[in-house]
């Protein structure tokens, strides 16, 4: 139902008021009027009643009728009633307006009946004789005891209610008067009630918007001007608490934002409080702002995530559980949900944080590859040593040619061990030292350059690939020398190894905004894409069998990439599959 204005209860009700006073006003005015006269009147009449019974005593005593007659007509004449004199049987002795015998028997009438009583008896009613409303005064004649006749005297009301409608119609006329008065005053008032009150309205309603800027200014009474101070002070007030509560809403959305761990509250009745954005880029939410009040089932497709935040809204305790979940990456989510308890205590859902352990598990996966791939490369040649050891002690060693064959195969053997074990204790050393333990001096590249290509020269004559070096002579950089020469053999090594005879390495170095790029670039058979990611992971082998026979360790790429770490630089490389590779190292400006 649509609430009235104010000003149209106030308005309507003051006119209401107003007219409902005119209105007893006139009533009550009308009948004290309308009371008085009457009164009045019977006084007059009684009077003249009570003068004229002491006139015609004595005719009433002998019942001289035609006396009784002359005498009303002759005090009718000075007087302003109607006389009539009854006798106590009710006849008619005379009467000022019509003749005594045309007149009925009155003894029935009530004022008569007073009077015969011994009263003074009074009646107002319609007189059929002379067709008007008539009143009537009656008094009783005595004569010794006793009531021997009734002077009534009468007069016509036409005058009175002449007299009576002139009065109302003036009463009538002064109470529009007072009622337009009383509507324009109303009008006013009603205004400068209602004005006040729309304004603080139209205060409150610009306060409900978010505006706090504007203040009420009201000028009517102390209840008013108390009401619009009152509403600036809570304006203040809901400012200040407003921005108390977007700041907080905005540091924990920060916090929430800026956390690693994922973050999701949901309601008792599995509807989504709050997901941040790690969390929803672990579950691929496109849009976590529109997550907010939607069900689990309509934002998580995760069956398992769904039957863990059941059981967690069902319980008291904490719960844990790993969830794998798999996109364009795959997460291991270490979950643990508890009660998201409210002010009071009271439990209100419940909270879940996801734990990335990816990075973990993938250590773990790569710390049991190591430990297989280095036992395995560490079992090859201890086997084959020790087996080359008991064919000698069997009685190969009796034979010069045999022994001198299997001693060099475990001579071989051997240094293939030395090698692996001084690649790992370099990678020690690497992995625990950095840059700031390291000796940097400023150094040309183009003679680190040089003598790596030495080192490799004789294996790339034997398969007549040509070493290219590109390199400005002033190109320097604060290196350590010899680690960034051990890098580029490693690299220079693995490009002569794997490029078909009559090919070409491309060595070379440039400067670029913010470092130094070296970079080898081989026309061998290319690595397919699936490799390139684990390529510089310790012991991978992109084909384990072609990478023993050249005498690798497996370990290269993993000294290339940590010697490039600890010059705060990095690795990369690009191939294309059936056509090379090029392998890059950057060092960043010092």
């Amino acid at each position: 139902m649509h609430a009235k204005r104010i000003f149209w209860k106030l308005y309507p009700s003051y006119l209401i008021v107003t007219l409902l006073s005119l209105t007893a006003v006139y009533v009550i005015s009308s009948t004290a009027i309308n009371r008085f006269f009457e009164q009045q009147i019977e006084k007059n009449l009684t009077e003249q009643a009570w003068l004229i019974k002491e006139q015609v005593t004595a005719p009433m005593v002998t019942r001289e009728i035609e006396t009784l007659s002359r005498s009303a007509d002759t005090l009718s004449a000075n007087s302003s009633a109607r006389i009539t004199l009854i006798f106590p049987d009710g006849i008619v002795a005379g009467d000022s307006d019509k003749a005594s015998s045309e007149m009925g028997n009155h003894r029935d009438r009530p004022e008569i009946k007073d009077a015969l009583a011994g009263h003074v008896g009074q009646s107002l009613r319609y007189s059929n004789t002379l067709k008007k409303n008539m009143m009537y005064v009656a008094v009783p004649v005595w004569v010794e005891g006793r009531v021997i006749g009734v002077v009534r005297t009468s007069m016509p009301m036409t005058d009175m209610d002449q007299l009576i409608d002139s009065v109302q119609h003036r009463i009538t006329f002064g109470g529009l008067i007072i009622l337009f008065l009383a509507a324009v005053l109303s009008l006013i008032v009603s205004r400068r009630i209602s004005r006040p009150l729309e304004r603080i309205k139209e205060g409150a309603k610009r306060f409900a918007d978010g505006d706090f800027s504007c203040r009420l200014h009201t000028i009517g009474s102390t209840e008013i001007t108390s009401l619009a101070e009152t509403m600036n002070q809570m304006a203040e007030q809901l400012e200040d608490r407003l921005q108390t509560v977007i700041k907080e809403k905005n540091q924990r959305e920060a916090v929430l934002s800026s956390m690693v761990e994922g973050v999701l509250a949901v309601d008792t009745d599995g509807h989504i409080i709050s997901l941040n954005k790690a969390a929803a880029r672990f579950f691929q939410v496109i849009q976590p702002e529109t997550a907010k009040g939607r069900s689990i089932e309509e934002v998580f497709r995760n069956v398992k995530l769904q039957k863990f935040i059941g059981s967690v809204l069902k319980g008291q305790e904490t719960l844990e559980c790993e969830l794998t979940v798999q996109h364009n990456e795959i997460y291991h989510l270490q979950t643990r949900g508890t009660n998201l308890l409210g002010v009071q205590g009271k439990r209100i859902g419940a909270v879940v944080v996801f734990n990335d352990v990816s990075r973990l598990r993938r250590l773990e996966n790569l710390r049991s590859d190591f430990v297989a791939n280095v036992s395995h490369e560490l079992k090859t040649p201890i086997t084959s040593i020790k087996g080359f050891i008991e064919t000698l002690l069997d009685g190969a060693m009796n034979d010069p040619v045999e022994a001198d064959r299997f001693l060099k195969i475990v001579a071989k053997h051997a240094d293939r061990l030395n090698a692996i074990i001084d690649d790992l204790l370099m990678l020690s050393r690497l992995e625990q030292g950095g840059k700031e333990e390291m000796e940097m001096q400023q150094a040309g590249l183009a003679g680190l350059m040089s003598s790596a290509v030495e080192v490799c020269a004789h294996r790339a004559e034997k398969k007549e690939i040509t070493i290219q070096v590109e390199c400005p002579d002033n190109l320097s950089a604060n290196v350590n020398p010899p680690l960034i020469e051990q890098a580029l053999i490693n690299l220079i090594g693995n490009a002569v190894k794997y490029s078909a005879e009559g090919k070409t390495v491309t060595v070379r170095a440039d400067r670029e905004p913010d470092g130094i790029n070296l970079s080898v670039t081989d026309q061998g058979y290319g690595i397919a894409s699936e490799h390139l990611e684990r390529l510089f992971e310790r012991f991978y082998r992109v084909d384990k069998g072609r990478s023993r026979q050249e005498g690798g360790t497996g370990l290269g790429l993993a000294i290339v990439k940590h010697i490039a770490q600890a010059h705060g630089g990095t690795v990369s490389v690009k191939s294309t599959f059936g056509k090379g590779s090029t392998f890059s190292v950057f060092l960043p400006a010092s």
